[in-house]
């Protein structure tokens, strides 16, 4: 991007003679306060609504921010519904996006379950139907011969983090074809929020390649492409043209790629990430966050990861990420590979996955168990089913990420007790509708045994005069920080190091945050604490970086520790009004 360009077509930030920040805008009137990131609604200040042109377009009084914080706050708790509550807050993004981010910030641990899971998941089946205002990038099939050109319609120049999904497989949703936008912009929200990248340098895409759902295309009031899925060559043309011209506009963005199918999110992995710097939440995030929880987890009951017998029930994207940072995660503990192996056990719809199973992909084979592996195992079926693994393998951590509520059994849970007295039962399905178990069920199975991490926020559990701490096992804890880590760094590649340093970062933070409380022990920190946790993620990813060799930021390399960390919380974006002043382009009264 060269140099000369503004943030944006309609202003750009810079400073006075004084060091001071203030905003140049290029737009006046009406046209300036239908902007987003340019509107303050009724906290103009006089001279703002005489120089802009807004006198007599917005109620005569200017107020203050926390004015407009408590006013904005009274409304939300008016709305009735959660999936109300998300509407409210996504109309004032698209109106003030600084009081949005204000009023978030306020609230991040009451409002990010609204915001994000499991709410958005409501919000994405209702998108077409609840759609008000344009916000993000879309490309369909149709468009991809000129999407460079449709880039250039994006108002923004310095676009630094992009959300881009195909929605081929919605949290717990599976095909949910447009309404996949929803959880790019939930996304990006967070990178803001939690991570501190300015909303300026962020965009949500939806990439439209379709869908399978016939009802969708069947329904006139659809908004998305009313055709099935692009598939094979046709689907990698269309990513490789898409991921081009991102380079090309954007040459300094981080691409996250989000809710894809099982085994394409493996391979557009694959495909991109030594193209454009590039990683996919579901699988590195989830694995990363996962991974953090069972060290936190083991640490509670006074032992190490390596201690741990682990069964993972799913075998799509986000339960074979989580396998592989165990895998990781154990060998990091001074296990080899054949010796990390053998104490993960990943299920699938037909139960443990075993050699000769139908529908193996690529990416499950290294977790495949032989025959010789189950010798002396007690099974009815062709293959062992999660019963059957957990009593014989000694399972002392479960794991599950299929979607299926209920599924964990209480017989199921009770069995872990005879292996360990502290059973690790992590039900991280999203949304909370489709857990693998209730977490009070889980506390009182395991008479208080259980150490519980949900994918969705649940109350902590009172149980016989005991308090327990049910944590979420939430990918906010590591996405907004890692990202926030690659952007600083200028990473030209997010290596498999800097995803397992967000990991042993969350890791540390947690049992740094159970030594200073003196409550409850977690295994998660607070939501309320997302903040500081990212700047400390985001350190330690930089600092990885620049170790593995893809730090492109020169002056990011010769920074300490110190001074790296600085530079992050100097660079995080603060939702504060900045002064506006009339341009040379005004227009638009």
């Amino acid at each position: 991007m060269p140099k000369s360009l503004p943030v944006s077509r309609y202003y750009d930030v810079k400073r006075d003679a004084q060091g001071q920040r203030f905003i140049d805008v290029h737009v006046t009137g009406l046209a300036l306060l239908q902007n987003p990131l340019l509107n303050k609604t009724t906290a103009f200040t006089p001279e703002e609504r005489l120089d802009l042109g807004l006198e007599g377009l917005i109620p005569p009084h200017v107020s203050t921010f926390e004015e407009q914080k408590q006013r904005t706050y009274l409304r939300y708790l008016q709305c009735g519904t959660d999936l109300e509550k998300h509407e409210y807050l996504r109309a004032l993004q698209d109106r003030n996006e600084v009081l949005f981010f204000a009023v978030l910030e306020d609230h991040l641990e009451e409002m990010l379950p609204i915001i994000y899971t499991p709410t958005v998941g409501e919000a994405v089946k209702n998108y077409s139907g609840n759609y008000r205002y344009p916000r993000g990038f879309t490309v369909s099939r149709s468009d991809i011969g000129r999407i460079d050109d449709m880039l250039e319609n994006v108002s923004v120049n310095d676009v630094r983090m992009i959300v881009a999904t195909d929605s081929s497989a919605i949290l717990g949703l599976g095909d949910q074809g447009f309404g996949g936008m929803a959880i790019s912009i939930g996304k990006l929200s967070l990178y803001t929020a939690a991570g501190g990248v300015g909303p300026d340098k962020t965009l949500p895409v939806e990439l439209d390649v379709g869908t399978n759902r016939q009802d969708l295309i069947d329904d006139p009031l659809y908004l998305g492409s009313h055709h099935k899925r692009l598939t094979g060559s046709d689907y990698d043309e269309f990513l490789d043209t898409f991921v081009e011209a991102v380079a090309t506009r954007y040459p300094k963005a981080i691409i996250q790629w989000e809710d894809f199918s099982r085994g394409t999110a493996f391979r557009v992995l694959e495909r991109y990430r030594k193209v454009v710097p590039s990683f996919n939440d579901d699988i590195q995030g989830t694995g990363a966050m996962a991974l953090a929880g069972l060290i936190s987890a083991a640490r509670l009951k006074g032992e190490g990861l390596k201690d741990q017998v682990f069964v993972i029930v799913g075998a799509g994207a986000a339960g074979i990420g989580v396998a592989t940072a165990i895998r990781q995660g154990l060998m990091q503990e001074g296990l080899d590979y054949a010796g990390a192996n053998a104490r993960i056990y990943v299920v699938d719809r037909y139960g443990l996955l075993m050699d000769g199973q139908p529908d193996l992909e690529e990416q499950q084979l290294s977790f495949v168990r032989s025959a010789a592996d189950v010798a002396g195992w007690a099974y009815a079926g062709e293959y062992p089913t999660l019963h059957e693994i957990v009593t014989q393998a000694g399972a002392t951590a479960l794991l599950g990420f299929t979607g299926v509520p209920g599924l964990f059994r209480q017989e199921t849970v009770e069995a872990m007790l005879a292996h360990t007295p502290r059973p690790i039962v992590f039900p991280l399905s999203n949304p909370s509708s489709h857990v693998e178990a209730r977490p009070a069920d889980l506390i009182h199975w395991t008479r208080g045994g259980a150490v519980v991490a949900s994918g969705s926020p649940f109350p902590d559990v009172e149980y016989e005069g005991g308090r327990y701490a049910v944590g979420q096992g939430n990918n906010a804890f590591i996405f907004p920080g890692l990202g926030f880590g690659a952007v600083v760094s200028r990473a030209r590649e997010i290596t498999d190091n800097m995803v397992m340093a967000a990991a042993l970062t969350l890791a540390d933070y947690t049992a740094e945050h159970n030594a200073q409380s003196g409550g409850v022990p977690r295994v998660y920190p607070p939501i309320s604490e997302l903040r500081e946790l990212s700047v400390r993620v985001a350190v330690r990813v930089a600092r990885q970086a620049i170790v593995d060799g893809v730090c492109a930021e020169r002056r990011v390399r010769a920074m300490d520790d110190a001074a790296l960390e600085a530079v992050i919380r100097g660079r995080a974006w603060e939702p504060r009004y900045l002064p506006l002043r009339r341009g040379d382009g005004g227009a638009g009264r």
